[in-house]
Order: structure tokens, then C-alpha cells, then sequence
């Protein structure tokens, strides 16, 4: 099942997540401009990795492009493939403009990256020693997941569902949507673990919780909490 768009109208033009959107789609870009090489050696150099992060194990210096702290902020830029940015952008896409329309453009900003450290903390902290590159936006993303359960489970997704060659295209509620995500999440890591098939689970799990709890510290007095359906104008 893969969501298309929802139909929830926002009230603002939602800048901040075109910017993370375009900064993303950069930073890939230039990631594809390496040869095999210097794409390994980006990932190393600005990827997450646990144990450089907890300081039990150090980089080659020529490995070295940004202090270790700082590559929790630019792992969230990182992508391994089409398929991984794609995915991240659709759903940064489709959820996280009603999210900066909840709270604006600054507290968006400062949200996200916190949803998005938070999530690298879920995923680092029980696996310390662990020299895997972590990279990627998915982690902040599902913060943007959680958030929007919280605040509009009754919008309605259009979400297309393949049966075989043909794809089957519907409405349903946000709820069942990003519910049925995160229990996808908690299943994966449950079967397959933290790091099966190559996916960090935990930071999804940690990041989408993030975004739940943190979600009413962030947003605007006036908006609340399960929003019903709004209708969007025409």
C-alpha cells in the first residue's frame, strides 16, 4: 500500500518541507556525481555511525569531512538509492506540509531535526558499537508520521494497492494508514531486527514516537488534537 496524497487542505504554503525536500534531492544528486569510491567514502564521512558517535571507534582521518556530532545532521540528507529517497520524499511530501502548517515554518524546522536526532538515538543507543553507516531522512520523516496521526487521523489518504499487474487506488483514513505503518515497523524489527535488510527499524519506531510525544509541545494553541476530516476547497 502506497500512499498518494491526502486531503487535508493547509493554510500556508509549506516552504520548509519544499526546502528539506530540494536539500535531499541536492545532496543525492551530488551523491550520484561520486564514482563508487567517493560514494562509500561520503557515507562513512557523513553518515551516522554509532560507535565513532559514542566514541569507541574513530574514523581514518581521511575519512574525516565534519566532526563526529555533526554528522547526526547531515546523515538526514544522505540516501542509498532512488528507491529510498523516493519513498522518504513521498511521505515527507504528502504529510509533513499540514505538519509545518500546524505549528510554522521555524518550529517545523527545529521539529523535524529533533524528531530526526531522537530517532538516531533509538537506533544508536542499544546497538553502541555498531560501525554501520546510518544515513537517511527516515528517521525525522516518521516523526512527521506520528505527528500527523495525532493531529489528523480522520483525514482521508489516497493510497494505491497493487493486485499483481493492475493497481487498485482508494481513500482511507490517515489512522489506518500510519497505524498500519508503524505496526509494520514493530514487526520488522521484531522479525528481522534492528538492522534487517539493511533498514534501521528502531530509528522508525523511535522517530515515529518522537513525533507523537513531542507533537503537542510544538504545535499551535488553536490546533488540536484528532482533528476531524476537513474538506479541502476547490
Amino acid at each position: 500500500m502506497f500512499p498518494l496524497h491526502d486531503d487535508n487542505p493547509t493554510r500556508r504554503t509549506p516552504f520548509i518541507t519544499v526546502a528539506l525536500i530540494v536539500a535531499c534531492a541536492l545532496v543525492f544528486l551530488w551523491q550520484l556525481s561520486l564514482d563508487g569510491y567517493g560514494q562509500q567514502h561520503a557515507v562513512f564521512a557523513l553518515g551516522a555511525i554509532p560507535a565513532v558517535l559514542f566514541d569507541k571507534a574513530h574514523l581514518p582521518a581521511e575519512l574525516v569531512l565534519v566532526p563526529a556530532w555533526a554528522t547526526a545532521f547531515t546523515s538526514m540528507f544522505m540516501h542509498g538509492g532512488w528507491m529510498h529517497i523516493i519513498g522518504n520524499m513521498l511521505y515527507l511530501w504528502i504529510f509533513g506540509n499540514n505538519i509545518e502548517d500546524s505549528m510554522g515554518p521555524v518550529r517545523f524546522t527545529f521539529f523535524y531535526l529533533v524528531c530526526g536526532l531522537l530517532a538516531l538515538v533509538a537506533h544508536a543507543a542499544p546497538n553502541a558499537a555498531s560501525q554501520v553507516p546510518l544515513i537517511g531522512a527516515s528517521g525525522a520523516v516518521s516523526g512527521v508520521l506520528g505527528a500527523y496521526l495525532l493531529l489528523f487521523p480522520h483525514a482521508r489518504v489516497l493510497v494505491a494497492i497493487p493486485f499483481g499487474f493492475f493497481i487498485h487506488t482508494m481513500r482511507i483514513r490517515a489512522v489506518w494508514v500510519l497505524g498500519g505503518w508503524f505496526l509494520l515497523q514493530l514487526f520488522n524489527s521484531a522479525m528481522v531486527g534492528a538492522e534487517g535488510a539493511g533498514v534501521a527499524w528502531d530509528a522508525h519506531i523511535g522517530g515515529f514516537l518522537a513525533g507523537a510525544v513531542l507533537i503537542p509541545l510544538f504545535k499551535h494553541r488553536g490546533v488540536k488534537l484528532f482533528a476531524p476530516a476537513r474538506t479541502r476547497i476547490r
